[in-house]
């Protein structure tokens, strides 16, 4: 067992990674050069690595690359009253929503979900009133520097706007943190002790994309070939021809499948429909 004169003379992960790194990298491919030589040399983990690695990525990347465009973009509309949308703040389950006034290019305010709270509680509710000022930022900016502002600001959503000033996309401070840490999951994801395939009421099924290809088969009664891909997301992904994005839909197979949940890496559920059969019109056979 070590001594206690020992235990402070040896140095920690620290001393020794700055020691490692005495010779100063001279551009950014040296600099991840050393930092991978460090994780070989054990002075420190993958999952260490991988979030430096997100840093470096974060500041050379800008707000349009993982932006979520303005077609996808679940939103308010304000002339709609609350037993209307209601239903599609509790499908998609977000904590916020843009809220606009006659088409995605007019955000006049983001609403907060828990602001819903008082239209159960009975009191007088105008969602006017409810809103929180919406921010606009460009394209052009840096993760780096738009994660800083939200910190500074406690902002946790931005409204992306293109050169002509027209909404473009949004983003949240959850899609800029993903991409340093990886994905990020709620009270809203799957737990990793549920089942992968859940069928909800309306006969759909959520369903996580690392299923194996042959367990979706037993459960849908599919019969898909699990030579090439071995998880139904990645199924999917190749049926796209890109990596989607959340809201992302596609049919094929008689199924359609809608992506619930997706970064820039991978796709992460789904919720997919089992389409009905056709059924020949024999009045329009010959």
């Amino acid at each position: 067992m070590a001594s206690d004169s020992e235990k402070l003379n040896k140095p920690g992960l620290l001393e020794r990674l700055s020691n490692f790194l005495l010779r100063e990298p001279e551009d950014r491919e040296q600099l991840v050069e050393l930092l991978h030589g460090a994780y070989e040399n054990n002075l420190m983990d993958a999952d260490s690595l991988a979030m430096i690695e997100g840093v470096l990525q974060v500041s050379e990347m800008q707000v349009r690359d993982i932006m979520i465009p303005r077609s996808q973009m679940d939103v308010i509309d304000i002339t709609d009253p609350p037993e209307t949308f209601i239903p599609h703040v509790i499908e998609t389950a977000h904590s916020r929503f843009p809220v606009i006034e006659d088409n995605k290019n007019d955000v006049i305010g983001i609403l907060l979900a828990k602001d819903l709270l008082r239209y159960y509680a009975g009191e007088d509710f105008d969602v006017r009133d409810m809103l929180r000022p919406a921010v606009f930022i460009p394209e052009a900016k840096r993760l780096n520097i738009l994660l800083k502002e939200f910190r500074s600001n406690r902002n946790h959503i931005a409204i992306v706007v293109d050169e002509y000033g027209g909404v473009a996309g949004m983003v949240t401070i959850e899609d800029v943190l993903e991409q340093i840490v990886g994905d990020i999951e709620d009270e809203y994801d799957y737990d990793e002790d549920e089942d992968n395939i859940i069928q909800n009421a309306d006969g759909q099924y959520r369903v996580k994309a690392l299923t194996e290809i042959v367990d979706f088969n037993e459960t849908i009664g599919t019969s898909f070939s699990d030579e090439e891909f071995s998880t139904i997301g990645g199924l999917v992904v190749n049926q796209f021809g890109h990596l989607p994005k959340r809201g992302d839909e596609v049919t094929f197979e008689g199924l359609h499948v809608k992506v619930l949940r997706a970064d820039s890496r991978r796709v992460h559920s789904m919720m997919i429909e089992m389409l009905p059969e056709p059924i020949d019109n024999p009045e329009l056979t010959d």
